[in-house]
């Protein structure tokens, strides 16, 4: 184990003085590859995904971004379930709908968000050296939500990314991690793409479901 992470500690290249660790380069590659999977609701997407978190696990803690961190754990977990439900689906594989979020699930949501950023926020001041606690903890708490909007394909789980992306870009510039900040910068692209196409497949199932009631 200590040999894979020393590996993925070390230099893969350099461009213009900036070097960049295999770690972050694997990081690049698999999270590109799984939110695409993502926007086309392939269920292979969350093995790439959970590979993915392995690999910022190493790249986070390296960079002392300790609530990202403990993210990706609970990604990875996250993930197990989302691929057993998209390969479940409500009653065979695959069938899995995209649907709009309920009232509840969306006043819940945003509560869990608030109140999480802030406990979070407050234990990474109080137990770790974290020099940016809050967008930290707020990229935690709002990228749980997104991961279990997925797994269960409610539509506004887009709108949650596209804000974890647009906090995430400038506090991984911040932190001198640029080519995750790039990477996420082809996410937030990714994101409005999926809340595209999920909105036309809703329409269409909406669409179909009207015609067989009629």
């Amino acid at each position: 184990m200590t040999v894979i992470v020393d590996w993925l500690n070390s230099q893969a290249f350099a461009v213009a003085g900036q070097s960049f660790a295999v770690v972050e380069v694997v990081g690049f590659v698999t999270g590109a590859l799984c939110v695409w999977a993502v926007t086309r609701q392939f269920t292979w997407n969350w093995p790439v995904g959970i590979a993915n978190n392995i690999v910022f696990l190493v790249l986070f803690l390296g960079a002392g971004l300790y609530a990202d961190s403990a993210l990706q754990i609970a990604f990875a977990a996250v993930g197990a379930y989302g691929w057993w439900k998209w390969r479940r689906g409500d009653v065979a594989p695959a069938t899995l709908p995209v649907r709009r979020a309920r009232a509840a699930e969306a006043v819940g949501g945003v509560l869990a968000v608030g109140v999480g950023t802030v406990v979070v926020a407050q234990l990474l001041n109080v137990h770790t050296d974290s020099t940016v606690p809050w967008p930290d903890a707020f990229i935690l708490t709002a990228s749980l939500l997104a991961t279990w909007g997925q797994a269960r394909k409610i539509l506004e789980q887009w709108w949650v990314w596209i804000t974890v992306d647009v906090v995430s870009i400038p506090l991984y510039a911040h932190k001198g991690l640029w080519l995750t900040a790039v990477l996420y910068t082809g996410f937030l692209a990714l994101c409005i793409d999926g809340l595209r196409r999920w909105r036309t497949d809703f329409a269409d199932q909406t669409a179909a479901d009207e015609k067989v009631a009629a």
